[in-house]
C-alpha cells in the first residue's frame, strides 16, 4: 500500500520513473505476504480484505494516476475516463476474486489479475522512456490502454497462476536455468524484459482463453 502511496506522489511530481518503480517493487511485496501468511498459518478474512484493499491502491489507483500524469491528461475528458474505468474495473476485479477465492480462483486466474494490469502500465512507462525519451506525444495506442486492460480484468478469460505451479515436486533441470537466466536479463535490461514478459503474459492469456471458449462452444455445438 505504501508503494502505491509513494507512487502517487511521485506521479503529482512528475516522477513518472520513481512511480512506475514502485509499482514494480509492491509486486514483490504483493507476492510474499500471501507467502508468508501461509507459511506462518496466519491466513484470515481480515488479511484477504487488506491485501484486496493495498492491491487496489498499489495495483489499481497508482498505475491510474500515473498514465493519467504521464500522457491521458493530454486527451481530457476521454483520458480522465479512461484512467477511472481502469480503477473501477480494478476494483470489481478484486471483489469479485474475493467472492469466488475458494472455487474457480482456487488455480488459475479469472479475468487478468489486476498486479498484471498495474505492472503493464508501470513497465509501458519505463519502456517508453528507455527507448523514446520522456517527451510524450498524443498517442491512440496509450489511450485505449486503460480501457483493453480494464475489460480484460472484468472478462472471464483464464490467466495462469503461480499456484498451478507444485514447488514440492522436483523440477527438470531446464526449469532452474530458465529462472536464472530470466533473472540475469531482468537485471541487465530491466525496462525491456519486464515489459516484454508482461506483454506476453497478457497476450498468451488472451489467445490460450479465446481458444478454450471457443473448444467448449464448439464441443456444445456436437453435443
Amino acid at each position: 500500500m505504501f508503494c502505491g502511496f509513494y507512487a502517487i506522489l511521485a506521479s503529482f511530481r512528475g516522477d513518472f520513473i520513481h512511480a512506475a518503480s514502485a509499482i514494480l517493487i509492491a509486486n514483490i511485496f504483493d507476492g510474499l505476504d500471501g507467502w508468508v501468511a501461509r507459511l506462518t498459518n496466519s491466513t484470515t478474512k481480515f488479511g484477504v480484505e487488506l491485501d484486496s484493499l493495498s492491491d487496489l491502491v498499489a495495483f489499481g489507483v497508482a498505475p491510474a494516476v500515473l498514465i493519467y500524469s504521464w500522457t491521458l491528461q493530454s486527451f481530457g475528458r476521454i483520458g480522465l475516463g479512461a484512467a477511472f474505468i481502469f480503477v473501477i474495473c480494478g476494483a470489481l476485479r478484486l471483489a469479485r476474486y474475493n467472492v469466488q477465492k475458494e472455487t474457480t480462483e482456487s488455480k488459475a486466474f479469472t479475468g487478468l489479475p489486476i498486479p498484471a494490469a498495474g505492472t503493464a502500465i508501470a513497465s509501458l512507462v519505463l519502456f517508453y522512456t528507455e527507448i523514446w525519451g520522456t517527451n510524450v506525444e498524443l498517442n491512440s495506442a496509450i489511450l485505449l490502454l486503460p480501457f483493453f486492460l480494464a475489460v480484460l480484468m472484468v472478462t472471464t478469460l483464464r490467466f495462469h497462476s503461480l499456484k498451478e505451479l507444485d514447488f514440492k515436486k522436483r523440477k527438470p533441470f531446464w526449469l532452474l536455468v530458465a529462472i536464472v537466466m530470466a533473472i540475469l536479463f531482468i537485471i541487465m535490461y530491466p525496462e525491456t524484459v519486464i515489459f516484454a514478459f508482461t506483454a506476453t503474459y497478457i497476450i498468451w492469456g488472451v489467445i490460450e482463453g479465446t481458444y478454450i471458449i471457443h473448444k467448449k462452444r464448439k464441443y456444445k455445438e456436437i453435443i
